[in-house]
């Protein structure tokens, strides 16, 4: 079968109660219906739901008829194997306690991000992000790169005396962008280093700037445009915002939790904090 535990021998029979309860028709079924039942103990729709949910991802594309055998018999076999516990650990007690208390906080967690979030708290929530946020201005600009200042100096004055730019680039750049007219494309704040971007920044459109240095050598700079990168739309950052009031939301109700419960937390190195993987605490 599909989910078989290794643990167990190919060849072993389960004796499943030909009394089972099953009710006449799937409109008359809840999660307590009794799909299976070992030794008294009952195996229910709802158990095998939880279960059907929780399967790797492989598994959920298969066919529920494919699955459904393979989910009785896992649970079957796991029903067997439990009965003959005699003991139960103390890690079992411990493991099942961490699981109700991550359940119990999930389906809080759940009703919060369920609750509706109206177009309203959306523009709220997008007047806020950007709130004295101006949109970004981008430049493209030109450049010949050289490795003189003196030779940016005569270049410049070329330029001045109406010397194609594109064509001194062509033929003077060192730059990779040389080949191409010195064209830069479209860049904005923070892309090209500091003593560049300043340079280009001060320009008009048109203009052609004084010789700059930067770590590359000297350059030669003409501002063919600028142009405004607008803010994103809302509609584009839906999804987003919509995570971001339902965080918000989290955050809030635990801000409130906190502020009202009594929570004792431990002091700065009164544990040593490696007793985390003594799993030795963990046997009775």
């Amino acid at each position: 079968m599909l989910f078989r535990t290794n643990l167990l021998a190919s060849a072993a029979i389960f004796a499943i109660s030909s009394s089972v309860a099953l009710a006449d028709s799937h409109s008359e079924m809840t999660a307590e219906t009794v799909i299976a039942s070992v030794d008294g103990s009952d195996i229910t729709l709802g158990q095998l739901i939880m279960l059907r949910a929780q399967l790797p991802e492989q598994y959920q594309q298969l066919p529920d008829e494919v699955i459904f055998d393979g989910l009785v018999e896992q649970l079957v076999n796991q029903q067997l194997l439990a009965d003959t516990l005699e003991v139960e650990p103390k890690r079992v007690a411990i493991a099942l306690s961490n699981e109700t208390r991550s359940l119990r906080a999930g389906e809080v967690v759940n009703a919060l991000s369920e609750m509706p979030i109206t177009d309203a708290d959306l523009q709220a929530a997008y007047d806020a992000r950007f709130e004295g946020v101006e949109p970004e201005q981008e430049f493209n600009a030109s450049h010949i790169l050289v490795e003189t200042e003196e030779e940016a100096t005569e270049i410049k004055a070329m330029i001045d005396d109406g010397t194609d730019f594109a064509e001194t680039a062509m033929e003077r750049s060192t730059g990779p962008s040389g080949p191409s007219g010195g064209e830069l494309g479209w860049f904005g704040a923070g892309m090209m280093v500091p003593e560049f971007e300043a340079a280009v920044v001060g320009l008009e459109v048109g203009e052609v700037s004084a010789p700059v240095q930067t770590q590359f050598g000297w350059h030669v700079v003409t501002l063919n445009e600028t142009r405004t990168q607008p803010l994103p739309a809302l509609d584009d950052l839906r999804g987003e915002l919509t995570t971001q009031i339902q965080q918000e939301a989290l955050n809030a109700r635990l801000t409130e939790l906190t502020e009202a419960a009594d929570i004792t937390l431990p002091e700065e190195g009164q544990f040593d904090a490696s007793m985390i993987q003594n799993i030795d605490l963990l046997e009775d």
